[in-house]
């Protein structure tokens, strides 16, 4: 994991990425048997998308990210919603190992990544995860749709050429959210001796402009992020190009990958 979603980026995270409906967190729970007597840590938690929500089903959730501007703002998030039984640290995969040093052995329900897996060093990652686990918990990675760019829907299309105009070239990135990613994810669960069990989330939301233009800006790195005066313009042309619509339908496919240990 890298940190390069600091200052205007992380609150163009915080503001305008998705959350995660009911469904997907019952899935969580379903899969390990998560409770109220459970350790939940979600490495990669950003801002709090999957942490707040999941914090609500278990006994507590340890967020980690390596980005102290994101570790703010889901504080804040979580003081906000009077949600105390959330941790957050500032750390990476390769830390896990430490983490685990100060909960012990075999003391958590599961260790999520969410969005972030393609930072990761997945082989250490699950390796490490696996003394943590209790008996019957498990590794979780979630991935919370294609990228805005990249999905099969004119909106998309016509967003992804305004996004090609802004950068200067072609914008083909999956963020690893695709088939071949989804691979690579189990993989290496099975290489690291789990179970590997997957299911998926779809549902149909919609997604204004702000949230459109936001999310392209949340995915840039601080040094990559227009002036003031070139966000607006770049949201001025997102806007013409959809005909002046305000807003679309989205519709997400949240996929879960299940490794529970051997």
């Amino acid at each position: 994991m890298r940190a390069s979603f600091s200052g205007e980026v992380a609150t163009y995270y915080a503001r305008h990425r998705r959350g995660y409906p009911p469904e997907v967190l019952d899935a969580l729970v379903g899969a390990f048997g998560l409770g109220a007597g459970d350790t939940v840590v979600d490495l990669g938690c950003g801002t709090g998308q999957l942490s707040l929500p999941l914090a609500a089903r278990v006994g507590a959730v340890v967020g980690v990210d390596p980005e102290p501007d994101m570790l703010v703002l889901a504080r804040q998030a979580a003081l906000d919603a009077a949600t105390v039984n959330t941790t957050w640290l500032l750390g990476t995969d390769s830390d896990l190992p430490a983490l685990g040093r100060l909960l012990g052995e075999r003391t958590i329900g599961a260790l999520t990544a969410a969005v972030a897996i393609h930072f990761m060093d997945r082989d250490a990652l699950f390796r490490a995860a696996r003394p943590l686990l209790r008996p019957g918990g498990g590794v979780a990675v979630v991935t919370n749709g294609a990228p805005l760019w990249l999905q099969d829907t004119d909106w998309s299309r016509a967003l992804r050429e305004c996004l090609e105009r802004l950068l200067g070239h072609p914008v083909t990135a999956a963020c690893q959210t695709d088939e071949a990613g989804r691979l690579r994810n189990r993989d290496a669960l099975v290489r690291a001796g789990y179970r590997y069990a997957e299911t998926w989330v779809q549902y149909d939301a919609p997604l204004t402009v702000d949230d459109m233009v936001g999310g392209v800006f949340s995915a840039l790195s601080a040094d990559r992020l227009p002036s003031t005066q070139g966000r607006a313009t770049f949201a001025a042309e997102v806007r013409d190009a959809l005909g002046g619509r305000d807003e679309v339908t989205e519709r997400i496919h949240v996929w879960l990958q299940f490794g529970t240990p051997d």
